[in-house]
């Protein structure tokens, strides 16, 4: 067998073994620098990835894979849905979930068939070179599946699959590899801005262009520090992520109910009361959200999400819980229940503040009384 002959049998291979294992597409990209350099770079220089500093230290190994194997030739690319049907009508004083965070910790999900696959491809060829990547590693998965059949990218800058939609997870295999390379596929988003329209933020600040800082997704996620006053109000119940984006995206009539049965989840991981979860402890935090991408957020973070989804409800019943968390250990907790408070009746919340105010110390939560009794 000739050389192209075996590389077209080994590809073809890899993407039937990638079917035994779950996944739900497979797309194959040859290594090189990324020639969206200009724009990466251009969005960093802008700001737009707020506090995630680590796209600017891995800037390089994120626009060259080469750069995090060397002698990369192949990415291959590979989805995993892990949409589970319609989501719970919402009752007052629940919190909204992100659909992906909904059943098991994906990563681990994940991992697992890469390593599979991985082992399977070394099998066939004993010296082949790979590294596995689940959204944890300096590649940027959904620049590269658009540069396979797998999808585009989409104008909210999420893969987009016309058999999946958007609700997959992406995973890449690098490989020291010569394989098979995919056509990419086309951009089929047209005129369409529905995206755009439904962010409840205004992140989306032109057509393939997220500004982080304004994302809900990054705000309840990955952001460490308070909330920008301004935007609280617009996360809503929204307590772990957003999915507006993607639930106005006319392709998702199109998802198809995954197969993975650890995605699925009951109504309370779904949709959960946010009351109970103002008092949860760090110890309670582990064990309830170990195995979730919820893990991520940390204890603080989840809470004060949860004390901001309070006060958006802006009923009386969430003043007893809010007063709770006015009690936290944690200042960040502290200072976004005061701002919470002052969402609510204010001639209800009022002794509340001002008996937290006659005892707190620490500067930024004396700040949020301050503002929630506007005497500030």
């Amino acid at each position: 067998m000739n050389q192209r002959a075996h590389i077209h049998q080994l590809s073809a291979q890899i993407r039937e073994e990638a079917l035994r294992l779950g996944f739900s597409g497979t797309g194959i990209a040859p290594a090189g620098r990324l020639p969206e350099e200009k724009r990466f770079t251009g969005w960093l220089e802008q700001g737009f990835h707020g506090d995630m500093r680590y796209l600017e230290r891995q800037a390089q190994k994120r626009l060259d894979p080469r750069h995090v194997l060397a002698n990369a030739r192949s990415l291959i690319v590979l989805a995993v849905n892990y949409y589970t049907g319609e989501r719970p009508v919402e009752r007052p004083m629940q919190g909204r979930i992100s659909r992906y965070s909904w059943g098991f910790d994906y990563h681990s999900i994940m991992d697992g068939r890469l390593k599979s696959l991985l082992e399977f491809i070394q099998v066939m060829e004993p010296s082949a070179q790979g590294i596995c990547y689940s959204d944890i590693g300096p590649i940027m998965e959904k620049v590269w599946g658009a540069r396979t059949s797998l999808g585009w990218m989409g104008k909210h800058t999420n893969l987009i699959s016309r058999s999946l939609g958007s609700w997959f997870f992406i995973g890449v295999i690098l490989l020291d590899l010569e394989l098979d390379y995919d056509t990419g596929e086309n951009d089929f988003c047209g005129t369409c801005r529905r995206c755009i329209d439904a962010c409840p933020t205004g992140a989306i600040m032109a057509p393939y262009v997220l500004d982080a800082r304004r994302c809900i997704s990054y705000l309840t996620i990955e952001l460490r520090g308070p909330i920008p006053r301004p935007l609280r109000s617009l996360i809503g119940s929204r307590i772990f992520g957003c999915d507006d984006c993607q639930e106005a995206c006319p392709w998702n009539r199109f998802a198809i109910k995954a197969s993975e049965k650890r995605f699925y989840a009951g109504e309370e991981d779904r949709m959960p009361d946010l009351a109970p979860l103002v008092r949860i402890t760090p110890v309670e935090f582990k064990r309830r959200f170990r195995h979730s991408p919820i893990w991520r957020a940390t204890r603080d973070g989840f809470v004060r999400n949860v004390v901001v989804a309070l006060g958006n409800s802006g009923r009386i019943e969430a003043v007893s819980p809010l007063q709770e968390a006015l009690q936290d250990p944690s200042p960040l907790v502290r200072s976004h229940a005061a701002w919470a408070l002052g969402r609510i009746a204010i001639e209800v919340t009022a002794p509340v503040l001002d008996a937290a105010r006659s005892k707190e110390e620490d500067p930024a939560v004396l700040e949020e009384i301050q503002v929630a009794l506007g005497t500030y």
